[in-house]
């Protein structure tokens, strides 16, 4: 632990020395750089103070979203500065050593300023970024319309409209009627079936009361389903006792019903127009360790024939690929969600970047393996980071062909 302060101590204090020095060479001002100084101390003891008090027992989750809020406002961007002023550094150093002298105009001071100017800038840059993602970004819902052919859909499906949401992290958010435009896009959809898969809160089911008032009026003319995440059980939290655990997923479900939406924990529902059916499938959360694995498809495509057309509900993408794309019970599509994009990224029509697609390989939209179809939604709300940077909310539209 004191080995791990004592690194953590000194990458900070390499940190502080080019930013100041990087201030120090953009202004001459004495108040201004003693301004910066007071700033950054407090900054850094109020860090310290959040992270100090943390608690997993914690059951308001705004000091995550301050601590993960002064990283990425204050602590990351500096990394640009130290970038652009190291590699001249590096720079200098190695003209020292092949002319064994350095000579004053070597210092190039002109340069140094410029560098400077341009680490601040780009740093300043992201910090408005992050900033813009915590107020506006995360209400940015966007509606994607994705249409989807699926072997075996009965003619009287054709046309069929689902809308999917998943990872709404009810405990992200401090003011439900802020969501009430995202609420909107939803019902303007005018979905037949509204389909959620999973982390309706971070941890504790009453994290959801005060929405189930505004998840009521989301309309669908056929139901509206849900499946459990890996947040859903409250593993990431401390409970007072086992038996307070326990009664969490039973007290979401029940909060889940009351807002109009019923939960499928390994099984499937049918829905049946004119005598001809579709299956939707919902399992538990399943992913790869160390995430929960009780998702079960022998459970829930029991007794449903093998050539029917189904959906299946998995928070976790990575279920597709070790299990349900070469399961016998042929599901032809695999609703998703769980990565968030990283709530940070580049998602344009033709480039699509995220850190999270490091650890997930398919991290957002659709995609095809072994005749079968999967769609990583990426997330209505937000985890941690309180805001969404280049990866907007998303609403999906499906319609089955």
């Amino acid at each position: 632990m004191q080995k791990n302060f004592l690194i953590i101590t000194g990458i900070i204090f390499i940190l502080e020395f080019y930013v100041y020095q990087a201030f120090k060479t953009v202004t001459n001002n004495q108040l201004l750089r003693i301004g910066y100084w007071v700033i950054t101390l407090s900054v850094y003891a109020f860090f310290v103070y959040e992270l100090l008090n943390f608690s997993r027992s914690d059951r308001d989750h705004h000091r995550v979203q301050i601590v993960a809020s002064i990283l990425l406002i204050f602590l990351i961007p500096k990394l640009f500065v130290v970038f652009f002023l190291i590699i001249e550094d590096i720079g200098r150093f190695f003209r020292y050593i092949f002319t064994m002298y350095a000579k004053p105009d070597s210092y190039f001071p002109e340069r140094r300023r410029f560098l400077s100017l341009l680490g601040l800038g780009v740093a300043g840059i992201f910090s408005a970024m992050v900033v813009d993602g915590i107020i506006f970004g995360k209400y940015r819902h966007r509606v994607r319309k994705v249409k989807v052919k699926i072997a075996g859909l009965p003619e009287v499906f054709k046309g069929y409209k689902i809308v999917q949401i998943s990872d709404v992290h009810s405990g992200s958010f401090f003011h439900p009627e802020k969501l009430q435009k995202a609420v909107n896009l939803i019902n303007e959809q005018n979905a037949d079936l509204v389909l959620f898969t999973g982390d309706m809160v971070n941890n504790f089911a009453e994290e959801f009361k005060p929405f189930v008032p505004l998840f009521s009026t989301i309309k669908a003319k056929d139901g509206k389903f849900s499946v459990l995440g890996n947040h859903d059980y409250g593993d990431y939290a401390e409970w007072n006792s086992p038996q307070e655990k326990a009664q969490n997923i039973p007290n979401l479900i029940e909060l889940q019903k009351q807002s109009g939406f019923e939960m499928l924990r390994n099984e499937h529902r049918i829905i049946e127009k004119n005598g001809e059916k579709l299956y939707i499938l919902g399992v538990e959360n399943w992913g790869e360790k160390p995430f929960p694995q009780y998702g079960d498809l022998d459970r829930a495509s029991a007794g449903v024939p093998a050539n029917a057309a189904k959906i299946l509900m998995s928070h976790d993408p990575t279920h597709f690929d070790r299990v349900v794309k070469n399961h016998p019970c042929n599901v032809q599509l695999t609703l998703s969600g769980h990565t968030h994009g990283m709530q940070f990224g580049i998602d344009l029509k033709n480039v699509r970047w995220s850190p999270v697609q490091y650890r997930y390989k398919k991290w957002a939209d659709l995609y095809e393996s072994e005749g079968k179809l999967l769609y990583v939604n990426r997330g209505f709300g937000v985890i941690a980071f309180p805001g969404r940077v280049g990866i907007e909310p998303e609403i999906t539209l499906f319609e089955l062909s």
